[in-house]
């Protein structure tokens, strides 16, 4: 019986047996399916445990979410490249330390629940507050913690922890007085960002900027005949002096703070106001004079040149008043109204204030000319009002006294991209003002101090009082026998969530958590600190100060950072631009593995914009990847075993690709390159397995001669692309791992086996280079057939190849082009594409 016969005869015979298995194995992939079959099973085996006591450890301090319930795509890209980093340590034989925690504290709940509720917190009982607040913290946890586990993503769940468990807030206390005992906290009046909105205080972390539209005033202000370094006219003067010798013009934006003008201050070098310099100037509508000198930080070209320095416009006001120890004069509430020192306007809103007072100027002759511009202002990152800076007692850490230490602690950490460590020097040096840590909220973290209103100490707890909150609880002091007052202020949800990672190590001992604590010294620094861009100078920062003030040591070892998630069209994600996609809605329509697919079509610390198009890409590989583990299925009914020895040349081909490509892939992933990672294991399983090899080998999986060596690659090639893809699609390699290959492999799932490694007796570099070349020859007689109009299994009688290296591939060339008789020998009829190898065809 011709050669041809047997061939097809066992080809029948294979296509038999597969329409004799039961429908559910003939139909295609069915990935919602997969995906709640095996996400059941990983939980029930509790695959993903860590284990203190066992093997090396790899410690992810993930970044605990504010539980907004809210679960969009950018919080997918972030959650996604958490999955990958742990899946593929954990493959390493890294015992991957990954936890899942909530942030629950401070601004974010209590603005949510004001929207629930149309209330604020002022309005009801405290208790019936964080009643409300721990409400909505239950319901929205529960949301995104479904949504966490629907997109698969591999963390231990045991170690689930919120900054409002009594252990946790327990740790927070201790490490606050074990600062307060160093000097590195500390309670004093200064200036604050403060939100009239949220009444509160907040950090320089917090203020966002924004610009705007406003308009710049020009406002005349009389001299005085006074100098200002006179201190003996200083003393005796009863009211201002107006000796008409001149007037000045100041441009501000702010006339409101008229009433709170301290100082005017001109450039050195500025050859216009070098008269006046040294003099003084009396404040329209208000009356007090003010000292007039010179400052480098004056900006000539601004305005008239000339300043007007006010208790307090900006952080430039506050430098100036400091330096030259100017009085404060607080015109503006904690509400944004006015106070008695703006006289006549006081209880009046800023914006009406200003608009009264420019009125009066104008009355008066004292407003020359009003000018449009635009102008960057602060606002508060969560309600979006315009902050004001206040002088107000807060307690603080002295974060600019180990700016230096920061900066050193944060180059040595190995960032990924390397850039993104500029943002935290950057942020770290421009720290002028210590950090303000206590919010006037009711959702938080207790301060765990009393104060004696008749001898003025403050009073710590005991460590063994913790945790507690003193505005429920009375405390005597010690000295004087009275009652303390206990502090009512909350701390700032970053001193909370900048502790996390002494929480996964047990900080200060394993008696906090014992279970899941593997000694605080081995797991500080942590391994890998993964998180948006939109974090760097809060979290990433706060985490590397704290644990600073407190040990000494680095919080972290390496950062990952992804970007921004943006619309389709390029631009910022938002509902109003109807460009505004949830993860609910991509999961509803898409597989969980085509969705994480998407997220890797990005490079590290760069914005990703939404593409159903690369999610529908993602569809159409993993698809692809069933239907070729499904046809390697027909020919793999063992593991087969054969010596490197008596392997095909086209097959060492296959298998140095992969070898080199398992190299390569561990070389991203130890540098998170997911994007490079994936994009190459979809060229050599797509491509180079699928399109090249298996077409190649198909004659002889239908034969008997040479079939074992084709079997091998098959199965080498199929489980570990698997396992390479592993981290980044795990249900479909899971399902194609049991079906396939669980019966032969001892690892229980495909994410309990080891990350490949290259096998050097599977490298050969000339069967490399002859696969290329037999590639080259096999596609351009296809596309010879294809210009003829033939069918792609038509016959060739005769086909004549001239190059001699080609020998050992004759027989695999030959099958795969249905050739009747391959020659080496001199032709000149075609000429390869890549190799210019000439070719003669005989039809």
């Amino acid at each position: 019986m011709p050669k041809t016969s047997k061939h097809l005869q066992a080809k029948q015979k294979v296509q038999k047996a597969a329409q004799q298995k039961p429908a559910q194995e003939r139909r295609g992939y069915d990935a919602a399916a997969a995906s709640k079959k095996w996400q059941s099973a990983w939980e029930k085996e509790n695959i993903y445990a860590f284990n203190p006591k066992k093997g090396r450890i790899f410690s992810i301090d993930t970044p605990p979410p504010y539980p907004s319930g809210d679960f969009h795509m950018g919080n997918v890209l972030n959650w996604c490249y958490f999955d990958f980093a742990a899946r593929y340590k954990r493959m390493q034989g890294f015992n991957v330390h990954f936890p899942q925690g909530w942030d629950v504290h401070g601004l974010p709940t209590e603005s949510r629940v004001e929207q629930w509720k149309k209330k604020k917190s002022s309005e009801v009982p405290a208790s019936q507050w964080v009643e409300w607040c721990n409400q909505w913290t239950n319901e929205h946890i529960k949301e995104m913690k479904a949504m966490i586990k629907a997109l698969g993503i591999s963390c231990d769940w045991s170690l689930e922890y919120r900054t409002s468990d009594p252990l946790y807030v327990k740790m927070v206390q201790l490490s606050f007085l074990q600062l307060a005992e160093k000097g590195l906290a500390y309670r004093g009046k200064h200036p604050i960002n403060w939100c009239p909105s949220c009444r509160t205080a907040i950090a320089d972390a917090e203020v966002e900027h924004k610009e705007r539209d406003t308009k710049l005033y020009h406002i005349k202000f009389m001299l005085s005949g006074a100098s200002a370094h006179s201190d003996a006219e200083r003393r005796h003067a009863t009211a201002p002096i107006d000796s008409g010798e001149g007037e000045i013009m100041i441009a501000t934006t702010r006339p409101e703070l008229l009433s709170a003008c301290v100082g005017i201050a001109v450039h050195p070098e500025d050859e216009r106001y070098k008269e006046i310099a040294g003099r003084r100037a009396i404040v329209p509508i208000f009356g007090q004079e003010v000292d007039i000198f010179t400052s480098p930080a004056v900006e000539r070209e601004f305005g008239t040149g000339i300043v007007m320095i006010c208790s307090f416009g900006d952080k430039q006001d506050v430098a100036w008043i400091m330096r030259h120890q100017l009085p404060i004069i607080e015109a503006i509430d904690e509400r944004g109204n006015m106070t008695e020192a703006a006289g006549r306007f006081v209880g009046m809103t800023t914006t009406n204030a200003k608009r009264e007072i420019l009125t009066e100027l104008s009355k008066k002759g004292h407003l020359l000319e009003e000018q449009t511009l635009k102008q960057n202002v602060g606002v508060c990152w969560r309600c979006k009002t315009i902050i004001e800076i206040l002088n107000k007692e807060q307690w603080f850490l002295r974060a600019t006294q180990l700016t230096n230490e920061v900066v050193e602690e944060t180059n040595k950490v190995k960032w990924y991209p390397d850039h993104m460590k500029i943002r935290q020097i950057q942020w770290a040096k421009s720290m002028d003002w210590d950090w303000v840590v206590s919010r006037q909220k009711v959702y938080g973290t207790p301060i765990p101090v009393w104060y004696c209103r008749k001898c003025n100490n403050i009073i710590f707890p005991e460590e063994d009082e913790l945790p507690v909150d003193p505005s429920a609880k009375k405390k005597e002091c010690m000295r004087c026998k009275t009652i303390a007052v206990g502090e009512k202020d909350r701390f700032d949800t970053w001193i909370d969530s900048s502790m996390t990672t002494y929480w996964h190590a047990g900080w200060p001992d394993r008696s906090l958590h014992a279970d899941s604590a593997a000694g605080w010294e081995k797991m500080i620094p942590a391994d890998l600190q993964p998180n948006g861009t939109d974090i760097i100078r809060t979290w990433d920062y706060y985490l590397m100060l704290r644990s600073l003030m407190l040990t000494g040591k680095p919080a972290y070892k390496s950062v990952l950072i992804n970007g921004m998630v943006l619309g389709e069209d390029g631009r910022k994600m938002s509902k109003s631009l109807g460009n505004y996609v949830t993860a609910k809605d991509a999961l509803e329509e898409n597989s969980i593995d085509a969705i994480r697919y998407w997220v890797t079509r990005g490079a590290v610390g760069s914005d990703l914009p939404f593409s159903w198009k690369d999610i529908q890409h993602g569809e159409k590989l993993f698809n692809k990847i069933y239907n070729i583990a499904q046809f390697c299925s027909l020919h793999l009914s063992e593991k087969p075993k054969i010596s490197p020895n008596d392997l095909e040349m086209i097959d060492l081909w296959i298998l140095t690709k992969l070898q080199k490509l398992i190299k390569n892939c561990t070389e991203m992933m130890e540098n998170y390159q997911f994007s490079e990672t994936v994009n190459a294991m979809e060229n050599f399983i797509w491509h180079e397995f699928a399109d090249y090899y298996l077409e190649i080998v198909k004659h002889r999986l239908y034969g008997d001669e040479k079939k074992a060596s084709a079997q091998f690659c098959l199965y080498t090639c199929m489980l570990n692309s698997l396992k390479l893809l592993s981290p980044f699609a795990p249900h479909i390699t899971e399902e194609v791992y049991q079906s396939l290959f669980k019966e032969h492999e001892k690892a229980e799932s495909i994410h309990t086996q080891a990350w490949p490694q290259p096998d050097e007796n599977l490298l050969n570099e000339e069967a490399e280079k002859l696969g290329e070349i037999a590639n080259d020859v096999i596609a351009t007689l296809r596309q010879w057939k294809m210009s003829k109009k033939m069918p792609l299994n038509a016959p060739l009688r005769l086909v004549t190849i001239e190059n001699e290296d080609l020998a050992p591939l004759v027989d695999d060339i030959k099958g795969t082009l249905k050739i009747e008789n391959l020659k080496i020998g001199r032709a000149s009829h075609l000429t390869t594409e890549v190799f210019k190898i000439a070719i003669d065809v005989e039809v």
